[in-house]
Protein backbone atom coordinates (compact mmCIF):
# COMPACT_ATOMS: atom_id res chain seq x y z
CA UNK A 1 0.00 0.00 0.00
CA UNK A 2 1.29 3.44 -0.94
CA UNK A 3 1.10 6.10 1.75
CA UNK A 4 2.04 9.62 0.75
CA UNK A 5 1.02 11.42 3.94
CA UNK A 6 0.06 10.67 7.55
CA UNK A 7 -1.21 13.37 9.92
CA UNK A 8 -1.09 12.95 13.70
CA UNK A 9 -3.23 15.04 16.03
CA UNK A 10 -1.71 15.27 19.51
CA UNK A 11 1.86 15.49 20.77
CA UNK A 12 1.60 13.16 23.76
CA UNK A 13 3.65 9.96 24.14
CA UNK A 14 1.37 7.95 21.86
CA UNK A 15 1.32 10.47 19.04
CA UNK A 16 5.04 11.19 19.11
CA UNK A 17 6.02 7.53 19.34
CA UNK A 18 3.73 6.49 16.50
CA UNK A 19 5.00 9.35 14.33
CA UNK A 20 8.62 8.31 14.81
CA UNK A 21 7.94 4.64 14.13
CA UNK A 22 5.86 5.48 11.07
CA UNK A 23 8.59 7.68 9.60
CA UNK A 24 11.26 5.07 10.30
CA UNK A 25 9.17 2.38 8.61
CA UNK A 26 8.09 4.60 5.67
CA UNK A 27 10.80 7.25 5.07
CA UNK A 28 9.11 8.32 1.83
CA UNK A 29 5.85 9.16 3.61
CA UNK A 30 5.30 12.72 4.89
CA UNK A 31 4.47 12.39 8.61
CA UNK A 32 3.20 15.61 10.20
CA UNK A 33 2.28 15.98 13.85
CA UNK A 34 0.07 18.81 15.14
CA UNK A 35 0.09 19.86 18.80
CA UNK A 36 -1.78 22.97 19.91
CA UNK A 37 0.31 23.59 23.08
CA UNK A 38 3.99 24.58 22.93
CA UNK A 39 6.54 22.22 24.50
CA UNK A 40 6.97 24.62 27.45
CA UNK A 41 3.30 24.10 28.40
CA UNK A 42 3.80 20.44 29.34
CA UNK A 43 2.36 19.62 32.73
CA UNK A 44 2.24 16.51 34.90
CA UNK A 45 4.71 14.52 36.96
CA UNK A 46 6.24 11.06 36.56
CA UNK A 47 5.31 8.26 34.16
CA UNK A 48 6.00 4.64 35.09
CA UNK A 49 7.21 2.00 32.64
CA UNK A 50 7.01 -1.62 33.79
CA UNK A 51 9.39 -4.33 32.63
CA UNK A 52 7.03 -5.85 30.05
CA UNK A 53 6.40 -2.45 28.50
CA UNK A 54 10.12 -1.73 28.27
CA UNK A 55 10.61 -5.06 26.53
CA UNK A 56 8.00 -4.22 23.86
CA UNK A 57 9.47 -0.77 23.31
CA UNK A 58 12.94 -2.28 22.99
CA UNK A 59 11.71 -4.61 20.26
CA UNK A 60 10.03 -1.77 18.37
CA UNK A 61 12.70 0.92 18.67
CA UNK A 62 15.74 0.26 20.90
CA UNK A 63 17.29 3.68 20.22
CA UNK A 64 14.44 5.69 21.73
CA UNK A 65 14.11 3.34 24.70
CA UNK A 66 17.82 3.74 25.49
CA UNK A 67 17.31 7.49 25.69
CA UNK A 68 14.28 7.05 27.95
CA UNK A 69 16.06 4.64 30.30
CA UNK A 70 19.09 6.94 30.50
CA UNK A 71 16.88 9.68 31.93
CA UNK A 72 14.66 7.46 34.08
CA UNK A 73 14.78 6.60 37.78
CA UNK A 74 14.58 2.99 39.00
CA UNK A 75 12.85 2.08 42.24
CA UNK A 76 11.28 -0.67 44.29
CA UNK A 77 7.73 -0.85 45.65
CA UNK A 78 6.27 -0.87 49.16
CA UNK A 79 3.02 -0.77 51.08
CA UNK A 80 2.61 1.04 54.37
CA UNK A 81 -0.12 0.73 57.00
CA UNK A 82 0.26 2.68 60.23
CA UNK A 83 3.89 2.21 61.29
CA UNK A 84 4.51 -0.97 59.28
CA UNK A 85 6.12 -0.74 55.83
CA UNK A 86 6.90 -3.78 53.71
CA UNK A 87 9.12 -3.41 50.63
CA UNK A 88 8.83 -5.46 47.45
CA UNK A 89 11.68 -6.14 45.06
CA UNK A 90 10.92 -4.81 41.59
CA UNK A 91 12.80 -5.90 38.48
CA UNK A 92 13.59 -2.97 36.17
CA UNK A 93 10.68 -0.82 37.34
CA UNK A 94 11.42 2.72 36.19
CA UNK A 95 9.75 6.11 36.06
CA UNK A 96 10.54 9.23 34.08
CA UNK A 97 9.19 12.77 34.28
CA UNK A 98 6.44 13.36 31.74
CA UNK A 99 8.25 16.46 30.44
CA UNK A 100 11.49 14.47 30.04
CA UNK A 101 9.68 11.62 28.28
CA UNK A 102 8.07 14.03 25.82
CA UNK A 103 11.41 15.76 25.26
CA UNK A 104 13.05 12.45 24.38
CA UNK A 105 10.22 11.33 22.08
CA UNK A 106 10.04 14.75 20.43
CA UNK A 107 13.78 14.73 19.66
CA UNK A 108 13.56 11.16 18.38
CA UNK A 109 10.61 11.99 16.13
CA UNK A 110 12.39 15.02 14.66
CA UNK A 111 15.55 12.97 14.11
CA UNK A 112 13.48 10.46 12.13
CA UNK A 113 12.14 13.27 9.90
CA UNK A 114 8.73 13.96 11.44
CA UNK A 115 7.42 17.49 10.84
CA UNK A 116 6.11 18.78 14.20
CA UNK A 117 3.91 21.88 14.17
CA UNK A 118 3.02 23.59 17.43
CA UNK A 119 0.40 26.24 18.12
CA UNK A 120 -3.15 26.66 16.92
CA UNK A 121 -6.04 24.23 16.88
CA UNK A 122 -6.14 21.79 13.97
CA UNK A 123 -9.24 19.64 13.54
CA UNK A 124 -9.62 16.45 11.60
CA UNK A 125 -11.76 18.27 9.01
CA UNK A 126 -8.86 20.63 8.30
CA UNK A 127 -6.53 17.85 7.20
CA UNK A 128 -5.90 16.28 3.82
CA UNK A 129 -3.86 13.14 4.46
CA UNK A 130 -4.02 9.48 3.51
CA UNK A 131 -4.39 8.61 7.20
CA UNK A 132 -5.27 10.79 10.20
CA UNK A 133 -4.22 9.45 13.59
CA UNK A 134 -6.17 11.12 16.40
CA UNK A 135 -3.97 10.85 19.49
CA UNK A 136 -5.65 13.88 21.04
CA UNK A 137 -6.23 12.50 24.50
CA UNK A 138 -9.09 11.70 26.84
CA UNK A 139 -10.87 14.91 25.78
CA UNK A 140 -10.44 14.00 22.11
CA UNK A 141 -12.17 16.52 19.84
CA UNK A 142 -11.92 13.95 17.03
CA UNK A 143 -13.79 11.34 19.04
CA UNK A 144 -16.47 13.89 19.89
CA UNK A 145 -16.69 15.00 16.25
CA UNK A 146 -17.57 11.45 15.18
CA UNK A 147 -19.04 10.20 18.47
CA UNK A 148 -21.81 8.25 16.73
CA UNK A 149 -19.51 6.74 14.10
CA UNK A 150 -17.02 5.63 16.76
CA UNK A 151 -19.74 4.45 19.14
CA UNK A 152 -18.00 6.44 21.87
CA UNK A 153 -18.91 6.04 25.52
CA UNK A 154 -17.39 7.87 28.50
CA UNK A 155 -18.18 6.70 32.05
CA UNK A 156 -17.23 8.92 34.98
CA UNK A 157 -16.14 7.24 38.18
CA UNK A 158 -17.51 8.39 41.57
CA UNK A 159 -14.18 8.51 43.39
CA UNK A 160 -11.92 11.57 43.24
CA UNK A 161 -8.17 11.89 42.77
CA UNK A 162 -5.51 14.52 42.20
CA UNK A 163 -1.99 14.41 40.77
CA UNK A 164 0.70 16.32 42.58
CA UNK A 165 4.36 15.82 43.45
CA UNK A 166 7.18 16.28 45.94
CA UNK A 167 10.50 18.08 45.70
CA UNK A 168 12.50 15.02 46.77
CA UNK A 169 12.82 11.40 45.68
CA UNK A 170 10.98 8.93 47.87
CA UNK A 171 13.14 5.92 48.80
CA UNK A 172 10.72 3.66 46.88
CA UNK A 173 7.22 3.62 45.49
CA UNK A 174 4.68 3.48 48.29
CA UNK A 175 0.98 2.85 48.75
CA UNK A 176 -0.22 4.43 51.97
CA UNK A 177 -3.52 5.39 53.55
CA UNK A 178 -3.95 8.18 56.08
CA UNK A 179 -7.13 8.77 58.06
CA UNK A 180 -7.90 12.23 59.38
CA UNK A 181 -10.91 13.95 60.87
CA UNK A 182 -12.82 13.89 57.58
CA UNK A 183 -12.03 10.35 56.42
CA UNK A 184 -9.37 8.32 54.63
CA UNK A 185 -7.11 9.41 51.77
CA UNK A 186 -4.93 6.92 49.88
CA UNK A 187 -1.61 7.87 48.27
CA UNK A 188 0.08 6.17 45.31
CA UNK A 189 3.56 7.71 45.17
CA UNK A 190 6.83 6.94 43.40
CA UNK A 191 10.14 8.69 42.64
CA UNK A 192 10.97 9.63 39.06
CA UNK A 193 13.97 11.94 39.45
CA UNK A 194 16.67 12.67 41.98
CA UNK A 195 14.62 15.58 43.32
CA UNK A 196 11.05 14.66 42.35
CA UNK A 197 8.32 12.11 43.09
CA UNK A 198 4.80 11.70 41.80
CA UNK A 199 2.19 11.79 44.56
CA UNK A 200 -1.33 10.76 43.56
CA UNK A 201 -4.05 10.93 46.23
CA UNK A 202 -7.56 9.53 45.99
CA UNK A 203 -10.61 9.48 48.23
CA UNK A 204 -14.36 8.86 48.24
CA UNK A 205 -16.95 11.59 47.53
CA UNK A 206 -18.18 11.78 51.13
CA UNK A 207 -14.71 12.35 52.57
CA UNK A 208 -13.97 14.85 49.80
CA UNK A 209 -17.04 16.90 50.65
CA UNK A 210 -16.51 16.73 54.42
CA UNK A 211 -13.02 18.14 53.90
CA UNK A 212 -14.49 21.05 51.95
CA UNK A 213 -12.81 20.14 48.69
CA UNK A 214 -15.99 20.56 46.68
CA UNK A 215 -15.68 24.27 47.47
CA UNK A 216 -11.95 24.49 46.75
CA UNK A 217 -12.41 22.67 43.44
CA UNK A 218 -15.14 25.07 42.38
CA UNK A 219 -12.97 28.06 43.31
CA UNK A 220 -9.82 26.87 41.48
CA UNK A 221 -9.37 28.13 37.89
CA UNK A 222 -8.26 25.45 35.36
CA UNK A 223 -4.79 26.98 35.01
CA UNK A 224 -4.16 27.06 38.78
CA UNK A 225 -3.55 24.40 41.45
CA UNK A 226 -5.89 23.76 44.36
CA UNK A 227 -3.50 25.08 47.01
CA UNK A 228 -5.96 24.50 49.88
CA UNK A 229 -6.12 20.77 49.08
CA UNK A 230 -2.33 20.57 48.69
CA UNK A 231 -1.83 22.18 52.09
CA UNK A 232 -4.34 19.85 53.76
CA UNK A 233 -2.76 16.74 52.24
CA UNK A 234 0.78 17.93 53.02
CA UNK A 235 -0.18 17.94 56.69
CA UNK A 236 -2.03 14.63 56.53
CA UNK A 237 0.88 12.83 54.82
CA UNK A 238 3.59 14.69 56.76
CA UNK A 239 5.38 11.50 57.84
CA UNK A 240 5.67 10.19 54.29
CA UNK A 241 6.69 13.62 53.02
CA UNK A 242 9.36 14.05 55.71
CA UNK A 243 8.28 17.59 56.37
CA UNK A 244 8.22 18.67 52.73
CA UNK A 245 5.08 20.03 51.11
CA UNK A 246 3.27 18.78 48.04
CA UNK A 247 3.98 20.48 44.72
CA UNK A 248 1.16 21.30 42.32
CA UNK A 249 1.06 21.70 38.55
CA UNK A 250 -2.48 22.60 37.50
CA UNK A 251 -3.42 20.21 40.31
CA UNK A 252 -7.12 19.83 41.03
CA UNK A 253 -9.51 17.07 42.04
CA UNK A 254 -10.75 14.95 39.13
CA UNK A 255 -12.98 11.96 38.54
CA UNK A 256 -11.52 9.18 36.41
CA UNK A 257 -13.23 8.65 33.07
CA UNK A 258 -13.29 5.28 31.35
CA UNK A 259 -13.40 5.73 27.57
CA UNK A 260 -14.58 2.93 25.31
CA UNK A 261 -15.40 2.98 21.61
CA UNK A 262 -17.33 0.39 19.62
CA UNK A 263 -15.11 1.27 16.66
CA UNK A 264 -11.66 2.84 16.61
CA UNK A 265 -11.67 4.03 13.01
CA UNK A 266 -13.99 5.93 10.72
CA UNK A 267 -13.00 6.27 7.08
CA UNK A 268 -9.28 7.10 7.08
CA UNK A 269 -9.28 8.45 10.67
CA UNK A 270 -8.19 6.25 13.56
CA UNK A 271 -8.17 6.87 17.31
CA UNK A 272 -5.04 6.14 19.34
CA UNK A 273 -4.32 6.04 23.08
CA UNK A 274 -6.65 7.78 25.53
CA UNK A 275 -8.77 9.05 22.64
CA UNK A 276 -9.84 5.44 22.01
CA UNK A 277 -9.62 3.82 25.44
CA UNK A 278 -8.53 4.58 28.98
CA UNK A 279 -7.55 2.31 31.85
CA UNK A 280 -7.40 3.27 35.52
CA UNK A 281 -4.15 4.81 36.72
CA UNK A 282 -3.72 2.18 39.47
CA UNK A 283 -2.22 -0.19 36.90
CA UNK A 284 -0.11 2.58 35.31
CA UNK A 285 -1.32 1.87 31.82
CA UNK A 286 -2.08 5.11 29.96
CA UNK A 287 1.31 5.61 28.38
CA UNK A 288 1.72 1.87 27.91
CA UNK A 289 -1.57 1.56 26.03
CA UNK A 290 -0.83 4.51 23.76
CA UNK A 291 2.73 3.52 22.83
CA UNK A 292 1.99 -0.18 22.35
CA UNK A 293 -1.05 0.68 20.24
CA UNK A 294 1.23 2.92 18.17
CA UNK A 295 3.47 -0.08 17.49
CA UNK A 296 0.50 -2.16 16.34
CA UNK A 297 -0.86 0.62 14.12
CA UNK A 298 2.45 1.08 12.31
CA UNK A 299 2.63 -2.66 11.71
CA UNK A 300 -0.90 -2.76 10.30
CA UNK A 301 -0.32 0.23 8.00
CA UNK A 302 2.93 -1.24 6.76
CA UNK A 303 1.47 -4.63 5.87
CA UNK A 304 -2.06 -3.67 4.78
CA UNK A 305 -3.19 -3.60 1.16
CA UNK A 306 -5.33 -0.47 1.61
CA UNK A 307 -6.08 1.99 4.41
CA UNK A 308 -9.52 0.67 5.33
CA UNK A 309 -8.38 -2.95 5.65
CA UNK A 310 -5.21 -1.88 7.49
CA UNK A 311 -7.17 0.08 10.10
CA UNK A 312 -9.60 -2.82 10.48
CA UNK A 313 -6.67 -5.21 10.94
CA UNK A 314 -5.12 -2.90 13.54
CA UNK A 315 -8.32 -2.83 15.56
CA UNK A 316 -8.87 -6.57 15.25
CA UNK A 317 -5.34 -7.32 16.42
CA UNK A 318 -5.12 -4.75 19.19
CA UNK A 319 -8.63 -4.60 20.70
CA UNK A 320 -8.48 -7.89 22.68
CA UNK A 321 -5.37 -6.79 24.57
CA UNK A 322 -6.78 -3.33 25.26
CA UNK A 323 -10.13 -4.64 26.46
CA UNK A 324 -8.39 -7.22 28.64
CA UNK A 325 -6.30 -4.47 30.23
CA UNK A 326 -9.40 -2.32 30.72
CA UNK A 327 -11.08 -5.21 32.51
CA UNK A 328 -8.07 -5.63 34.79
CA UNK A 329 -8.00 -1.87 35.38
CA UNK A 330 -11.68 -1.78 36.30
CA UNK A 331 -11.17 -4.49 38.93
CA UNK A 332 -8.12 -2.67 40.23
CA UNK A 333 -10.09 0.58 40.46
CA UNK A 334 -12.84 -1.10 42.50
CA UNK A 335 -10.22 -2.70 44.75
CA UNK A 336 -8.65 0.66 45.54
CA UNK A 337 -12.10 2.13 46.21
CA UNK A 338 -12.40 -0.36 49.06
CA UNK A 339 -8.78 -0.13 50.21
CA UNK A 340 -9.56 1.80 53.44
CA UNK A 341 -11.79 -1.08 54.54
CA UNK A 342 -8.86 -3.50 54.33
CA UNK A 343 -6.54 -1.65 56.69
CA UNK A 344 -7.17 -4.13 59.50
CA UNK A 345 -5.33 -6.82 57.49
CA UNK A 346 -1.62 -7.50 58.17
CA UNK A 347 0.46 -5.77 55.53
CA UNK A 348 1.95 -8.92 53.98
CA UNK A 349 -1.47 -10.52 53.52
CA UNK A 350 -2.74 -7.18 52.22
CA UNK A 351 0.02 -7.30 49.63
CA UNK A 352 -1.15 -10.74 48.52
CA UNK A 353 -4.64 -9.28 48.12
CA UNK A 354 -3.21 -6.31 46.21
CA UNK A 355 -1.06 -8.29 43.80
CA UNK A 356 -3.82 -10.82 42.99
CA UNK A 357 -6.65 -8.24 42.99
CA UNK A 358 -7.37 -8.27 39.26
CA UNK A 359 -6.35 -11.74 38.12
CA UNK A 360 -3.23 -10.48 36.36
CA UNK A 361 -0.72 -11.87 38.87
CA UNK A 362 -1.23 -15.21 40.61
CA UNK A 363 -0.14 -16.23 44.08
CA UNK A 364 2.57 -18.43 42.58
CA UNK A 365 3.94 -15.62 40.41
CA UNK A 366 4.00 -13.25 43.37
CA UNK A 367 5.77 -15.89 45.46
CA UNK A 368 8.57 -16.10 42.90
CA UNK A 369 8.95 -12.31 43.00
CA UNK A 370 8.78 -11.85 46.79
CA UNK A 371 9.01 -15.20 48.61
CA UNK A 372 9.59 -13.71 52.08
CA UNK A 373 6.56 -11.44 51.80
CA UNK A 374 4.31 -14.24 50.54
CA UNK A 375 5.50 -16.64 53.25
CA UNK A 376 4.63 -14.07 55.92
CA UNK A 377 1.26 -13.37 54.28
CA UNK A 378 0.41 -17.08 54.10
CA UNK A 379 1.28 -17.40 57.77
CA UNK A 380 -1.14 -14.59 58.56
CA UNK A 381 -3.80 -16.31 56.45
CA UNK A 382 -3.27 -19.65 58.19
CA UNK A 383 -2.84 -18.24 61.70
CA UNK A 384 0.58 -19.83 62.19
CA UNK A 385 4.10 -18.90 61.04
CA UNK A 386 5.25 -20.15 57.63
CA UNK A 387 9.02 -20.30 57.16
CA UNK A 388 8.99 -20.58 53.38
CA UNK A 389 6.47 -20.63 50.56
CA UNK A 390 5.17 -24.19 50.00
CA UNK A 391 6.21 -25.74 46.73
CA UNK A 392 2.56 -26.12 45.75
CA UNK A 393 1.16 -22.93 47.26
CA UNK A 394 -2.27 -23.37 45.66
CA UNK A 395 -2.87 -26.80 47.22
CA UNK A 396 -1.45 -25.60 50.55
CA UNK A 397 -3.93 -22.70 50.66
CA UNK A 398 -6.87 -24.92 49.75
CA UNK A 399 -5.93 -27.47 52.39
CA UNK A 400 -6.03 -25.06 55.35
CA UNK A 401 -8.73 -25.79 57.97
CA UNK A 402 -11.40 -23.22 58.81
CA UNK A 403 -13.83 -22.66 61.64
CA UNK A 404 -16.66 -20.29 60.76
CA UNK A 405 -20.43 -19.94 60.97
CA UNK A 406 -20.57 -22.20 63.99
CA UNK A 407 -18.78 -25.21 62.51
CA UNK A 408 -15.40 -26.42 61.34
CA UNK A 409 -14.23 -27.50 57.92
CA UNK A 410 -11.03 -29.59 57.66
CA UNK A 411 -10.02 -27.71 54.49
CA UNK A 412 -11.08 -24.52 52.71
CA UNK A 413 -12.78 -26.74 50.13
CA UNK A 414 -16.27 -27.56 51.41
CA UNK A 415 -17.95 -30.90 50.59
CA UNK A 416 -20.12 -30.57 47.51
CA UNK A 417 -23.59 -29.33 48.36
CA UNK A 418 -22.91 -28.92 52.06
CA UNK A 419 -22.40 -25.16 51.90
CA UNK A 420 -26.02 -24.78 50.87
CA UNK A 421 -27.13 -26.26 54.22
CA UNK A 422 -25.42 -23.61 56.28
CA UNK A 423 -27.75 -20.66 56.57
CA UNK A 424 -24.98 -18.41 57.87
CA UNK A 425 -22.74 -19.05 54.86
CA UNK A 426 -23.51 -16.95 51.79
CA UNK A 427 -22.95 -19.10 48.69
CA UNK A 428 -22.08 -17.51 45.34
CA UNK A 429 -21.65 -19.07 41.91
CA UNK A 430 -18.39 -18.28 40.10
CA UNK A 431 -19.71 -19.20 36.67
CA UNK A 432 -17.37 -20.85 34.19
CA UNK A 433 -14.87 -18.18 33.19
CA UNK A 434 -12.06 -16.29 34.87
CA UNK A 435 -13.98 -13.04 34.47
CA UNK A 436 -17.14 -14.34 36.14
CA UNK A 437 -15.11 -15.97 38.91
CA UNK A 438 -13.26 -12.74 39.65
CA UNK A 439 -16.59 -10.91 39.80
CA UNK A 440 -17.94 -13.51 42.27
CA UNK A 441 -14.87 -13.15 44.50
CA UNK A 442 -15.28 -9.36 44.46
CA UNK A 443 -18.91 -9.76 45.52
CA UNK A 444 -17.86 -12.27 48.15
CA UNK A 445 -15.44 -9.82 49.70
CA UNK A 446 -18.16 -7.19 50.00
CA UNK A 447 -20.45 -9.74 51.66
CA UNK A 448 -17.75 -10.72 54.15
CA UNK A 449 -17.68 -7.14 55.40
CA UNK A 450 -21.29 -7.54 56.55
CA UNK A 451 -20.13 -10.25 58.98
CA UNK A 452 -21.21 -13.24 56.91
CA UNK A 453 -19.01 -16.11 55.91
CA UNK A 454 -18.80 -16.61 52.16
CA UNK A 455 -18.43 -19.70 50.02
CA UNK A 456 -18.08 -19.72 46.24
CA UNK A 457 -18.77 -22.56 43.82
CA UNK A 458 -15.77 -22.66 41.49
CA UNK A 459 -14.81 -24.90 38.54
CA UNK A 460 -11.74 -26.99 39.37
CA UNK A 461 -9.98 -25.45 36.40
CA UNK A 462 -9.95 -22.12 38.25
CA UNK A 463 -8.39 -23.40 41.44
CA UNK A 464 -5.52 -20.89 41.10
CA UNK A 465 -8.00 -18.00 41.30
CA UNK A 466 -9.71 -19.70 44.24
CA UNK A 467 -6.42 -19.88 46.13
CA UNK A 468 -5.72 -16.21 45.36
CA UNK A 469 -9.14 -15.23 46.74
CA UNK A 470 -8.75 -17.32 49.89
CA UNK A 471 -5.24 -16.16 50.73
CA UNK A 472 -6.22 -12.55 50.01
CA UNK A 473 -9.14 -12.66 52.43
CA UNK A 474 -11.86 -12.24 49.82
CA UNK A 475 -13.79 -15.44 50.59
CA UNK A 476 -13.79 -18.16 53.27
CA UNK A 477 -14.54 -21.37 51.40
CA UNK A 478 -14.83 -22.78 47.93
CA UNK A 479 -16.80 -25.68 46.56
CA UNK A 480 -15.84 -27.44 43.32
CA UNK A 481 -18.37 -27.77 40.54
Amino acid sequence: MELRSVAVLGGGPGGLYFARLMKLRRPECAVTLYEQSPPSATFGFGVGLATATQRRLAEADPASLREVVARAWSHEMSMSVDDVTVALPADDLIAIGRAELLEVLRAQAIAAGVDIRYGGRVAVDDLDADVVVAADGVNSATRERFATEFGARVEQHDGLYLWCGTDFALPRAVFRAETGEHGTFVAHAYPYRRDRSTFLVETDPETWRRAGFDATTAATPPERSDDASLGYLSTLFADTLRGSGLVGNRTRWLRFRTVTCARWHHGTTVLLGDAASTAHYSIGSGTKLAMESGIALVEALDTGTDVESALAAFESARRPAVEHLQDIARRSMLWWDDFPRRLDMPVEQLLIAYMTRAGKVSLGQFARQAPAVVAAGLGQYAGAPVERVPEDAVSWVLDRPLTTAGRSWPTRVGPRGELLQRDRVAVLDAGRTRQTALAAFDAGERLRRTGRSVGVRVPRGLRDLAADALAGGRVDLVEWV
